[in-house]
Parts: structure tokens; sequence; C-alpha cells
């Protein structure tokens, strides 16, 4: 028969695994929450869908070409770790769609053939994509101002507030409802995902959608040319050809290059001695310098 003391010793010992385990536990580290949208999907989104390594779209080849295909992998984690609602601090104007981050610029590119999904004025459902959701939450909600077009950079100017849902419990799929405002042509809607508690970080998503409707510019008509009021004298007097000029040569249409600078296609710059072209029109912004975008400028 074991003695009391016996039993005490046993009963300690087989109450320290139960402590330990419990330590543990209350040690872990939360999961971290990753995601984007869905439905429209963001542009991370895809050219994730796509494929990184071979995408379909003429958009997302040339994301790819400025960034590389990281990016894309790791499609769920557009964010900012301590972003803490600070967004429009920390965020600069023309790099709202990467979080001002240089593995996503790709997403920023001013483009016209973004894949874009069909949408109406009024009654919309959007769908976010958590692959870590994280209670607490908060999700805002934006479309572009009437006039914006996805040729011309990406601005917080440019935004106008649909919605904000507070205090939201994510999972993976989750859906909000919304109205659209009445728009026509392309336009973007952005999200921020603003984790509150346990954490500061934020996610960002920029998804393109086309109301249709948008006008586009015919191409210019030669205008006719009027009768002759009179005939044509039968001997004309003879005139004096003018002197010949030498055709005026054309300057480089862009200097210096800088971030700021809104250039079009075959305009020229020069960057660290060298003389580079411009194969796409963009807005230039930090970390688009023409040695590390051969999608955007190949040397003269």
């Amino acid at each position: 028969m074991r003695s009391p003391r016996s039993r005490r010793v046993a009963a300690a010992a087989a109450a320290v695994p139960a402590a330990t385990m419990v330590t543990v536990l209350t040690n872990s580290p939360p999961a971290a929450a990753h995601g984007s949208m869905s439905d429209p999907p963001s542009r991370v989104y895809v050219c994730k869908n796509e494929g990184p390594e071979s995408p379909d779209s003429a958009a997302c080849k040339a994301a790819v070409a400025v960034a590389g295909t990281q990016a894309f992998y790791d499609w769920n984690e557009v964010s900012l770790l301590e972003a803490g609602g600070r967004h429009r601090e920390i965020i600069p104007d023309g790099q709202l769609c990467s979080a001002g981050r240089a593995k996503y610029r790709g997403l920023d590119l001013q483009r016209t053939d973004w894949p874009a999904k069909r949408v109406s004025p009024g009654t919309f459902t959007l769908t976010y994509h958590a692959t870590a959701p994280h209670s607490n939450s908060n999700f805002e909600f934006y479309i572009t101002r009437a006039g914006w077009a996805p040729s011309m950079p990406l601005r917080w100017s440019d935004l106008v507030h649909l919605r904000t849902f507070v205090n939201q419990n994510p999972t993976t799929f989750t859906q909000w409802t919304i109205n659209l405002p009445q728009r026509t042509g392309r336009h973007l809607l952005y999200s921020i995902w603003q984790r509150v508690v346990g954490s500061a970080e934020a996610f960002y998503t920029c998804s393109d959608v086309d109301f249709g409707g948008g006008t586009t510019t015919p191409p210019p008509t030669s205008p006719p040319t009027p009768p002759p009021t009179s005939p044509p004298p039968t001997s004309p007097p003879p005139t004096t050809p003018p002197p010949t000029t030498p055709p005026p040569t054309t300057p480089p249409s862009g200097g210096t290059w800088a971030a700021g600078t809104a250039y079009s296609v075959g305009a020229t710059v020069s960057y660290n001695g060298i003389s580079y072209v411009c194969l796409q029109a963009h807005t230039a912004i930090a970390g688009w310098e023409p040695p590390n975008t051969p999608a955007l400028w190949r040397t003269a």
C-alpha cells in the first residue's frame, strides 16, 4: 500500500506536463492574417490565378516583367505590418495598389487592359478570400471618382468612400453587400483590411471593374476640300520657291529620369549617363528606374 507521501509526489509529477502544456498554449503567437479580394478579383489575385510563371493577360505579363514572379506566389501579403490606420500617411500617391512596396510595384502599372469584372450601378456583393482570418477587423471599401481612368496614377484623392464594416470576424470567404454609384467605363474598387486586436497590420487590394458605356475617341478624319471659287489660271505666273530650311531637330522628350514624371511611349530619358526609350505610358515612381523596369524602358 502506497504511503500518503508517495501519493503526493506522484500527483505532483503528473501535474507537470499539464502545466507545461498550458504554458505552451498561452505563449503561442496568434495566427497571421492574410488575404485579398477574390470577387471582383484583385490584380494580384488575377495574376496568381493566371499563373506567375506564364500569365495569360498582357497586364499580368507586364507586372511580372516589372517585379518578378514572387509577388504573385505571395498574393495574400500585399500588406504593411505597422499601418495602424495611417494608410494615407505611409502609402504615397501612385503606389496604392502595391501598398508602397517595391515587391508589388507591378500592381501599380497604369494600363487600360487589366482584366476587369463587368458590373452595374446598384447593389453589389463583394467576396474576400482570407487564408488566415483574424477576428475584430475593420474593412473599408472605396471606388474611383467619376472621370478617373486606368491610364492615370491612383491617388488617395481619387477614392470615393463606399462603406466601412467594423468589428468583423471574417471566415475563409466573407461577403459584404455595398451599393455601386453611377459610373461609366473602367474603374477600381479599393479595399483596406485593418486588423484591430493583436496587430496593426493592414492589407490592401485593387480590383478592376468595368461599368461599360465608356466612349472611345474616333480616329480623326480629313475635312473635305472645298471647291475652288474661281477656275485656276491657265498660265500661272512663275513663282520663286521658298528657301529650303533644314527640318527641326527634336530635343529629348524626357530629360533626366525623375520619379513623379508622366512619360509617354517613345519618350527618351537619361539615367546614370545612359539613354532610354519609354515602351509603355506611365507615371514614374521610386523603384521604377529604367534599369529596373525592362517592361517600361529599353536602352536607346
